[in-house]
């Protein structure tokens, strides 16, 4: 036997000369091309569990749409030969994300292919509740020829838009198209991107609500929007509204929609989603008055499922390649050094980034200064900032590997700043945000870590300490006795516990600020107490 000569590191990382790269895509798509040289992709629509927990040890990656659950198990199942694991469209819910990250496998997909097709249907369930299509159409096979019902004409109405994504922009042009004035809601978004779409602000849901003739919801299922159009929201629409729902069950409350539209508040509503798919016989959507209902179809034209299929597929096999830079969901981790150097600022800056979504979610600049002697390259951490501020605030998850792509698109300018010398701390990382409008806006936190742990140093121009964790309580007030005693006595009326505090001043006798850590949230009335205090001047409560 000759031995082989040892391959060549050009070789290595050759597709063309390596071992092949196996693909199982297990259920249905148009994956549209699977001849790719270097790989071996084989599509099997629909394929039984037990053959994909049996089969897979065998493969490098694995696709999937949402029918099947990538758990514990089914990772478990698959070894170490697999890397990577793609879902084709948007959500990742089928897949224990956490586990895969744990595992060490990218999980990717492929966000923009169902843009188009999602924003057509919402505008098809706009007219054809406007209509009454489905109502019609149910009469008719029925037997009734009911032609004295009177729809209304959306020319000159106004479509009041929750989440201005891309989705939500893109029924934002198509609902101009015909002639609707469109009116939108999105604290994360900033004036330039409302400007360029020719959209007014609203500044606040209520605000939106009270002066659209429909709505329509575009945002990610999160605990901010679950529930968001319930039954104090929807009775704050006009009466004779319509309401449309093409995004995720439970954005808008199934049993207060139901009500509205039997009680006739609403003219009649438009729901491709719910809660719990697919519905129960006994469903409340199947027996509601004026209510059209698609089971699920946003993604679902051949046009969608052409692209969702090719992008899926494109994206795996570059991620096999090393290339991960379009459709990641999680981040793999930075190399092992990296990590030691720079963890702990990692962390902050995500805390920083997600406590400035807060307190000014609209911002069109982002400012990071770097202060002092870091152990590393800081420019990690200002991706981590981006990753905090972001979250929840688009329809893909941020992380370190898209977090700068999705701050472009949102308009987000991103400047850096590195001084060398850091009058307080060895070492800082100091944020500030902007937003330009009417009234331009800063709001300005910094940290730094002692050992591994993130410290917040600053907020506005008062220096605070403070561990950022759990609920935190920034309040301003005249520096004068007796603030804290009496937040502190208000918060005990209620049962909520303070876990550290901090407090801050410019000058003796001018404005001191105070933060305190609580264990548990505050409700907005609660709040809304707290800022009625006479000793409070503004409050505000973060999540970190």
């Amino acid at each position: 036997m000759t031995a082989s000569a040892p391959q060549t590191d050009q070789a290595a990382h050759d597709p063309t000369t390596a071992a092949p790269k196996r693909v199982l895509i297990c259920d249905e798509m148009n994956p549209g091309n699977l001849d790719f040289p270097g790989f071996e992709l084989e599509y099997e629509g629909n394929l039984p569990r037990e053959e994909i927990l049996r089969r897979l040890p065998d493969f490098d990656a694995l696709i999937t749409r949402s029918r099947t659950k990538v758990d514990r198990e089914l990772i478990d199942a698959a070894g170490p030969r697999l890397k990577v694991i793609g879902r084709g469209g948007v959500g990742v819910d089928n897949i224990d994300l956490d586990y895969a990250s744990l595992r060490g496998l990218l999980v990717l997909n492929a966000p923009e292919s169902n843009n188009v097709s999602a924003a057509e249907l919402a505008i098809m369930h706009l007219m054809a509740a406007a209509r009454g299509l489905t109502r019609s159409d149910a009469k008719t096979r029925a037997g009734d020829w009911d032609r004295k019902f009177l729809g209304l004409e959306l020319k000159d109405r106004t479509l009041g838009i929750i989440g201005l994504g891309r989705i939500g922009s893109m029924v934002a042009d198509r609902a101009q198209g015909i002639r609707m004035n469109v009116v939108a809601y999105d604290p994360y978004v900033p004036e330039s991107k409302f400007e360029r779409l020719g959209v007014k602000r609203a500044a606040t849901l209520d605000e939106l609500l009270a002066q659209v003739d429909a709505v329509t919801v575009h945002t990610p299922l999160t605990d901010e929007t679950r529930g968001m159009l319930g039954e104090a929201e929807l009775a704050k629409l006009k009466p004779g509204s319509i309401a449309v729902n093409a995004a995720r069950g439970g954005i808008i409350d199934e049993q207060a929609l139901v009500a509205a539209l039997n009680s006739g508040h609403l003219f009649a509503a438009g729901i491709d989603v719910f809660v719990d798919e697919p519905p129960t016989p006994d469903h409340i959507f199947l027996h509601a008055k004026n209510l059209g209902i698609t089971a699920h179809l946003g993604a679902n034209t051949v046009e969608a499922q052409e692209r969702v299929g090719a992008e899926i597929v494109d994206r795996v096999l570059a991620a096999l390649q090393g290339d991960v830079s379009k459709g990641a969901v999680n981040a793999p981790a930075l190399d092992p050094k990296t990590m030691e150097a720079l963890g702990g600022y990692l962390t902050l800056g995500e805390k920083l980034g997600r406590i400035l979504a807060q307190l000014l979610p609209g911002a069109s600049d982002i400012e990071v200064t770097f202060r002092g002697d870091f152990p590393a390259d800081p420019t990690p951490v200002l991706t981590s900032v981006l990753v905090g501020y972001l979250s929840g605030s688009t329809d893909e998850r941020p992380n370190m590997i898209n977090a700068r792509a999705l701050a472009k698109e949102r308009g987000l300018s991103v400047a850096v700043r590195e001084q060398t010398d850091s009058p307080d701390y060895q070492t800082e990382v100091i944020v500030k945000v902007t937003e330009h409008g009417a009234k331009e806006r800063t709001r300005t936190v910094g940290g730094t870590v002692f050992g591994k742990s993130p410290r917040l140093t600053r907020l506005r121009d008062f220096r605070v300490e403070l561990e950022p964790e759990g609920y935190i309580l920034i309040a301003s007030n005249e520096d004068k006795p007796g603030a804290v005693a009496k937040l502190s006595n208000l918060l005990g009326t209620w049962g909520i516990n303070i876990a550290g505090m901090a407090l801050g001043r410019a000058q003796k006798g001018g404005q001191a600020l105070f933060t305190l850590t609580l264990d548990d949230a505050l409700s907005p009335e609660q709040l809304e107490a707290v800022r009625a205090l006479d000793v409070i001047e503004s409050a505000y409560l973060v999540k970190v």
